[in-house]
């Protein structure tokens, strides 16, 4: 790594275990937190993330001992118990098409993240993925830690080990394939001082809500490394940082689903790029996959659009706008 980036790492990546639910606590003040999962058809996994947020961290805490003050599902229309589920273990359900239902609408991670930046009220917003297996505590405190204790720091990446599992067998490192693939490639050629996160595709992470309301959130997979390009350009290198929460078990995606995945990515890089002024003409390229599976007549061809569908900052919503406003005055 070039020598900034690794003063960076040195200095801005720590441990789960650093940060300790006591000594955060102490630090928290009025300070409040929005723990947002945005979800769809999750209900294998969902209650046992909330039992933990809420029963340890959250209103079902102890008096005194609450660093969530906000718990919110933002349901992307699931038609398993996801919802229900949710509501009994003590978090607020919002339906996603029911949020800003006149500004435009697609599903996808990014919409839904986005949209709950107008239902919740946390200084710092914390995001979960709901099909973790592995979720403690932990991950919600380690990324707070940064944030709560070092006002320079704007948002909190998660690292984490992300095994892949292939029947009986274990593979060690062998998950976040685009990542690996793609991902991390692109931000080493085309931003640099990005080099040193560990895992910019990650789906947990926390940011201050004054951050968040001035990015553009790209619909789908595009969004987390929209939200990172965009974190740098503008609160600079410093102002991110990443915590080590150990292992993160999840349910993996078929190859198809990566590559649908990785198109996405790339054009919401390719768009940065442009806005920067080191792309010209995008709209010259395709906006669509085309990918083959094997059938019992040889070979099919599967072509899937290339989401690049974003939303404006949140503030330039007029509805949203409206309530800061009168929050402020």
């Amino acid at each position: 790594m070039r020598a900034d980036v690794s003063d960076w790492f040195a200095r801005r990546t720590t441990k789960a275990e650093e940060w300790p639910r006591a000594g955060l606590l102490s630090t928290k003040g009025d300070t409040t937190v929005s723990v947002v999962l945005p979800a769809l058809n999750e209900e294998a996994t969902i209650g046992r993330i909330l039992d933990q947020i809420h029963l340890v961290l959250g209103d079902g805490a102890p008096s005194g001992q609450r660093l969530v003050d906000e718990l919110v599902v933002i349901d992307g229309g699931s038609i398993d118990r996801t919802a229900a589920i949710a509501r009994d273990r003590g978090a607020r359900v919002e339906a996603r098409a029911s949020i800003l239902p006149d500004q435009m609408s697609a599903s996808g991670k990014g919409d839904s993240m986005w949209r709950s930046l107008a239902v919740t009220t946390g200084d710092i917003v914390v995001f979960i993925d709901a099909d973790l297996q592995s979720f403690t505590p932990s991950y919600i405190t380690g990324l707070l830690g940064p944030l709560l204790t070092d006002p320079d720091v704007a948002m909190v990446k998660a690292v984490y080990e992300r095994p892949l599992f292939d029947g009986s067998s274990v593979i060690n490192a062998g998950g976040g394939r685009v990542t690996e693939l793609m991902a991390r490639p692109l931000l080493n050629l085309l931003w640099p001082q990005l080099a040193g996160i560990i895992q910019p595709l990650g789906g947990e992470y926390a940011a201050r809500r004054e951050l968040l309301e001035q990015l553009p959130f790209p619909c789908g997979y595009g969004v987390e490394l929209a939200l990172l390009t965009d974190a740098l350009e503008r609160c600079g290198l410093d102002g991110l940082a990443q915590v080590d929460l150990g292992v993160r078990v999840h349910r993996h995606q078929h190859d198809s689903s990566l590559g649908r995945m990785a198109a996405e990515i790339l054009r919401t890089a390719f768009e940065r790029l442009e806005r920067r002024g080191d792309l010209c003409h995008l709209d010259e390229f395709g906006r669509s996959l085309t990918q083959f599976a094997r059938d019992s007549d040889g070979f099919t061809e599967h072509v899937s659009d290339v989401m690049s569908l974003e939303h404006s900052p949140m503030i330039s919503v007029p509805e949203y706008a409206a309530r800061y406003q009168s929050s402020v005055n």
